[in-house]
């Protein structure tokens, strides 16, 4: 188990949003789908793009690159051109913090 970290106020997210934060110098793409909040690799696996910039559907992530899709839940792959999963971490609001455990 790793240690929860307090990465952003529940205010900077609002549903159907993502946000890029730094955690231990790890870029994580936080989103707000399906009245919950998701942490994933802010990296997309095919060539880098920032996930926390591309397009939110639902629970799944389309890379602002290429087009490459991620699970917002668990960081797996959706469709190409990635091939690779991202992370996914857990994830707690407590009040108005939001942690994410690395």
């Amino acid at each position: 188990m790793g240690t929860y970290h307090k990465v952003a106020k529940t205010k900077q997210l609002s549903p159907g949003k993502a946000l890029a934060v730094e955690v231990e110098g790890r870029r994580i793409a936080l989103f707000h789908a399906g009245g919950k909040i998701y942490a994933i690799g802010d990296t997309c696996t095919h060539r880098g793009g920032p996930l926390s910039e591309g397009v939110l559907a639902e629970t799944s992530v389309a890379c602002p690159w290429h087009g490459a899709e991620f699970d917002v839940r668990t960081g797996e792959v959706l469709g190409p051109p990635a091939e690779s999963p991202v992370p996914a971490y857990p994830v707690r609001v407590s009040g108005e913090d939001i942690e994410v455990e690395i």
